[in-house]
């Protein structure tokens, strides 16, 4: 999500800069009402945390790709970490494995994402996914998602309906259900009729936890809100509830 982020930026990705291009993602159609400004430390800096439904407290994660090969996941202070594994038909993320392990030994919740390439059949991209992400050890709470953020000149109608294949491939060979990950602009835009899968949205121009979904979502789960040094996020649900979204 850092290569190609111009605005809310995604994971890293070999051609994310180019996408990011393409895709800003940073408009909001409604300001944000209803706010508690509580201070809290992430990262080394503070930063306002609003009220929410499910917690008065945002939880702290990030997400990296082979760009940080050596990222040191146990003075990252992040709770949870989200890592890239494959993109397109045949992409293996060299850094996985390493990120995977570690996350492990701190015991944090932990995601594998797929940067989707909508030229590619979504089935074959869905199961090339799941063999690169199977080959590591597996444990109950691990997050599966898709990122996606480029429409390879596919119509809307197109990408939608790639989104759509991709995600039942995932939840049908494993029984889980998949995040979508995207910037708001580009949610909003191809993510029509994907509101059942929980939402991650890159928006960088509002601050932590400030972001209001795009339709079809009626709430967000995880807002990425910089890539500065790293991508930087917070879920508005309980690491428990985050857990619960991935393997039994």
């Amino acid at each position: 999500m850092a290569d190609h982020r111009l605005t809310p930026a995604p994971k890293t990705s070999v051609t994310r800069m180019a996408n990011r291009m393409a895709t800003p993602g940073i408009l909001l159609k409604s300001a944000v009402t209803g706010l508690l400004a509580v201070t809290t430390a992430v990262a080394g800096a503070s930063v306002a945390s609003p009220a929410h439904a499910d917690s008065d407290t945002l939880v702290y994660g990030q997400d990296v790709s082979n760009y940080q090969p050596t990222h040191d996941w146990a003075a990252s202070g992040a709770k949870y970490g989200i890592v890239k594994a494959t993109e397109g038909a045949d992409f293996r993320d060299r850094a996985f494995a390493r990120h995977w392990a570690e996350m492990a030994k701190q015991n944090m919740v932990r995601g594998a994402y797929h940067y989707g390439h909508p030229a590619n059949d979504p089935v074959a991209e869905a199961d090339f996914f799941l063999s690169v992400v199977n080959k590591q050890p597996a444990r109950s709470g691990d997050l599966l998602v898709l990122d996606l953020e480029t429409t390879d000149g596919k119509s809307v109608a197109q990408v939608n309906a790639w989104a759509k294949k991709w995600l039942e491939r995932v939840r049908a060979k494993t029984g889980i259900t998949p995040l979508f990950y995207s910037g708001w602009n580009f949610a909003s835009r191809y993510g029509q009729g994907l509101g059942q899968y929980p939402l991650w949205v890159a928006h960088y121009s509002k601050a932590r936890g400030t972001v209001l979904p795009p339709a079809p979502w009626k709430t967000w789960t995880i807002h990425q809100y910089t890539d500065s040094p790293v991508d930087q996020n917070v879920t508005s649900v309980s690491l428990d509830r985050l857990r619960a979204l991935g393997r039994k």
